[in-house]
């Protein structure tokens, strides 16, 4: 099975560099990932390097500095460089007469976003409301719908997010376990997490479907909670009553189809 982590973390001055990715990947089966960049870093040249380092294994999702006048002439830039995504918040809005600005040319360059958001944001009418507007564009919430780990607990504003599965363009990231479940003491190598499991990773796969559902690491902060192998093991293990096909999908081909590998 093609396996694919849609959501990791390079960086030459924080986090970990790349080789310390592919280290992961290759001792856990893992054949591409997608880079997504940290918040507050809109220079995204060592995503690039990466690329150009390892052709065939990686795709990029960029920021750009959307309060910028430049805004969307760097996003065609590094659309022309090989980009495959645009990381926003859903709170961002471009200056000027046209707030969806920054949102409508990702649309027309045919750019993905991974959105990074809170609880609340996403449960949000204006969210609702954008994403409705912006039906040619493809929306991947991250981790659930939420931007902290949920440790267990479910508000009612995580689950809001499946409010949004009507929504064709609306697709969804599947954390490691360790991002929505607590830590069992003492800790069991067969299965480190309390039960019964919280009924988030079920309710997504239910109601979005595996055709919108993808499977991210969140590498390195993963590595603070059950480590990359885990992360990856667990919930395959987890969705081992989906047919083949299905589980295909959200461990591979769902972010190739989003996010094209360069």
């Amino acid at each position: 099975m093609l396996v694919v982590d849609s959501h990791c973390h390079v960086s030459s001055s924080w986090y970990e560099p790349v080789e310390s990715l592919i280290y992961q990947m290759n001792a856990n089966g893992v054949d591409h990932a997608v880079l997504v960049q940290m918040q507050g870093q809109n220079d995204n040249s060592y995503q690039f390097e990466c690329l150009r380092r390892y052709p065939g294994k990686f795709a990029s999702v960029v920021a750009v500095d959307t309060q910028g006048a430049n805004a969307i002439r760097d996003l065609e830039r590094l659309v022309s460089e090989g980009a495959s995504g645009l990381r926003l918040r859903p709170t961002v809005r471009s200056p000027g007469d046209e707030p969806l600005a920054i949102w409508r040319a990702a649309e027309r360059l045919g750019m993905p976003i991974s959105c990074i958001g809170s609880d609340d944001e996403f449960a949000s009418p204006e969210f609702l409301a954008l994403a409705t507007s912006l039906s040619g564009l493809r929306i991947v919430v991250e981790h659930l719908g939420s931007d902290k780990p949920i440790n267990g607990t479910l508000p009612d504003a995580t689950r809001s997010i499946f409010d949004l599965a009507h929504l064709p363009n609306i697709f969804v990231k599947l954390p490691g376990l360790g991002e929505f479940c607590s830590r069992a003491t003492p800790v069991k190598s067969s299965f480190p997490f309390r039960r019964p499991l919280p009924t988030l990773l079920a309710d997504a796969i239910n109601t979005f479907g595996p055709d919108r559902l993808m499977w991210g690491s969140d590498y390195p902060p993963v590595s603070f909670r059950e480590g990359y192998r885990n992360a990856l093991q667990l919930p395959m293990k987890e969705l081992q009553y989906l047919g083949k096909s299905d589980q295909e999908l959200i461990f591979g081909g769902v972010a190739c189809q989003t996010f094209p590998i360069r």
